[in-house]
């Protein structure tokens, strides 16, 4: 059996009952390292943390394990009960759906453990959840890569007075370009993206189209460390929050659409005074 269990959003104790009763069951036990991290990260120490707290020994599992070697892992399930673990929920990347859907292609049972994510947890602003339109993921912008497939997406949700969840960029053991040209895998530093970035990608492409979709003036929530104990949200004008330092990752954006009264009396608890 494969059991893809979700461990929430903050640290090793978010796991469910029912999660860590699976894991500790399990023969083999991986953990996904590059959709999303746990607030404690993934050095040495943090990782014997989760190892003490689910009593096993865990094999961390980047993207290249599990796009490309992910066989290995379902071979042995087909044997023996395997766990793959997720910070959030299973399901809030679509990586893992294909993953259930090599596995099933294989002949190997499998066993979802759901827990939080930011998808539901972002309720915590004070936005209701039903009035979200598309979720965007907005990616690291480079000197030959800007990337805007998100604008018409905001711009779609604007339109509708829906608020818009944008989820910000991370880049843990991504190869550089020029070792990909040379053939040898050289591993980027890890990257994880900053509201402030965000923002001032999304002005360059408002800019860059000329649609209005939003502008410096435009009411966004930004979250940090979602799940913690020391979460941060501040809400504001995109102008305004470029200057806020939301510290340590991860971090998420919200830009706000059409509010109900209640949304607005949540919203003031968070506005930068």
């Amino acid at each position: 059996m494969l059991y893809i269990v979700g461990l929430g959003l903050g640290d090793e104790r978010d796991i469910t009952v029912r999660g860590l009763d699976t894991v500790r069951r399990c023969a083999k036990v991986y953990m996904e390292a590059y959709t999303s991290l746990l607030s404690l990260g993934l050095d040495p120490a943090s990782l014997a943390n989760l190892e003490k707290m689910y009593g096993k020994e865990i094999t961390v599992a980047d993207r290249e394990m599990v796009e490309e070697r992910a066989d290995q892992m379902l071979t042995e399930a087909k044997d023996a009960d395997v766990a793959f673990l997720v910070v959030g929920d299973p399901f809030g990347a679509t990586t893992h759906t294909d993953l259930v859907v090599r596995a099933k292609g294989m002949g190997v049972e499998v066993k979802v453990v759901h827990n939080a994510s930011v998808m539901n947890a972002v309720g915590v602003c004070g936005l209701q959840l039903c009035r979200y339109g598309e979720t965007i993921s907005i990616p690291f912008f480079t000197e030959t890569w800007r990337p805007d497939s998100f604008y018409e997406k905001i711009q779609n949700s604007r339109r509708l007075g829906l608020h818009t969840l944008c989820l910000l960029d991370i880049r843990v053991k991504e190869p550089t370009l020029e070792s990909l040209c040379r053939g040898k895998k050289v591993y980027e530093p890890p990257r994880f993206m900053t509201i402030n970035t965000a923002i001032s990608q999304l002005l360059e492409v408002e800019e860059l189209h000329g649609g209005s979709a939003y502008g410096p003036d435009t009411l966004c929530m930004g979250v940090a460390r979602l799940g913690s104990d020391d979460q941060k949200i501040v809400a504001g004008p995109m102008k305004k929050l470029l200057d806020v330092d939301f510290g340590a990752p991860l971090h998420c954006l919200i830009i706000v659409g059409e509010t109900h009264p209640v949304e607005q009396e949540m919203l003031e608890f968070y506005m930068i005074k």
